[in-house]
Order: structure tokens, then sequence, then C-alpha cells
């Protein structure tokens, strides 16, 4: 099994840090190895859903909270970005749209589980975020550079403990998103995808185009979803 694999000279260990093979390396260990994973692997209702993409266009907030209408349409969405080194071919940030995040591994049609998706949601009303961790003030490859980890987990904690829930939100024009102004455990800027750009400019012609690519990606949901979910895609 471990024939042809990067390996450390010295320690004969894996090498986890060589992009001899992939910069996009995966690494698996048993549950029994979380010092807080829950027996059974089964909790209640949550009260918080996070969506995870990774722009590379360097052109979404880091976080932002969504209404129910908004979850559906980028639930449906499914967006992410694929960059140079992850996939073979790639050279340039490449965007890709995977239905409900899972699209390879759906037996029923997508609305089928946005009907399921809506429903809990009414029901348990949890907060829903759209978590960015790709990149920050340009696009990967393009001058921008990746969305600080310690400061995507403040902002996840900070979701998740409530305190986010009285502080002023304000309203991303570009994709329609409401995003935190303030946020315990990162600078102000870093919650404005626009400040983090030094051509304010070239920020909006990329946002423009994510955004075209949306609206198109959605086209096949079109037909069976409410207008509402259709109107809250991004401004056009």
């Amino acid at each position: 099994v471990l024939e042809n694999v990067p390996m450390d000279p010295e320690s004969r260990q894996l090498d986890l840090d060589s992009e001899e093979i992939t910069e996009n390396t995966r690494a698996s260990y048993p549950i029994s190895h979380m010092q807080n994973a829950v027996d059974g692997s089964v909790a209640g209702h949550p009260q918080d859903i996070l969506f995870l993409t990774a722009d590379a266009f360097g052109v979404l907030p880091p976080l932002s909270r969504l209404t129910t209408n908004q979850a559906i349409y980028h639930f449906l969405l499914g967006y992410t970005a694929r960059v140079a080194g992850t996939e073979q071919g790639v050279t340039e940030p490449e965007a890709t749209f995977s239905t409900c995040f899972s699209a390879p591994f759906l037996p029923l049609p997508p609305y089928v589980y946005a009907k399921m998706f809506r429903e809990r949601v009414q029901q348990h009303e949890p907060r829903i975020w759209l978590v960015n961790t790709g990149w920050a003030g340009g696009p990967a490859g393009g001058g921008g550079r990746r969305i600080s980890l310690p400061h995507t987990r403040a902002t996840i904690h900070a979701a998740l403990s409530g305190a986010l829930d009285d502080v002023s939100h304000s309203m991303e024009p570009m994709f329609g998103l409401s995003v935190p102004t303030s946020c315990p455990g990162v600078p102000d800027e870093f919650l404005d995808a626009r400040r983090q750009w030094a051509d304010s400019a070239l920020y909006n012609d990329q946002a423009a185009e994510l955004a075209r690519l949306m609206r198109k990606a959605f086209e096949q949901h079109a037909s069976s979803v409410s207008p509402e979910v259709l109107a809250a895609a991004p401004p056009g």
C-alpha cells in the first residue's frame, strides 16, 4: 500500500508535507483518537449550520449569515472552486458547483433534498452561515492570500457561541449577503472582502464575474424552487 508514497528519509514516516504527488493531501485516523467525540456519533438537531466554500477568486466574505431562502439557494448551488495542484489540468482558479455540496452521491432529484432542508430549518430554526475558507485580497495565484485559519476559527467560534447575534451586520452588495461588521478575535477589515483588495475596481470585476457564474449554474434548478429562492441569487 505504501509503495511510491513519499517518506521522510530519516524517520521513515509518511511525509505529509510533500507535494510530490499532490498538494491536496488527505489523512484519516480512528474516531477513538478524538477526545471529545460523542459516543454513537449521534447528536440532536443543530443550532447552527455551516456551508463551507473555498472561494479561489477572493471575493466572498469570510463569514456571512444566510436567510432561509438564501440557504436553500446556496445549498442547491454548492459553489466552491478548483485551484492549480488539486486536480490534473487545472492551472488557474475555476468555479465548480456541486448540488447540495454532494452531487455525485444524490440518488434523488435535488429539489427533494431542498424540500427536506427547508422543512427542518423551519422546524428547528438554526442559524445558517456561509463560511469562505479560500482566498482574500485577490485570486489564488494572482496576488491573493489564503484566509487565515486562526481568523476562520475565531469567526466560527463566535457564530456558534451566539456572540454575533447582537452585532450589527452590513449588506454586501455583490452577492446580497449579510456580513457582521465586527467579531471577537479578528480585525474588522478581515470581515469585508472588498477592503482586502488593493484595487476595489478589480474586486468589483471579479465579484461580478463570480456572481454571473452563480446565476448561470443555478438555471438548472430555477423551475423547481419558489420565486423567493430565485430572488436570493446574487444581484445582477
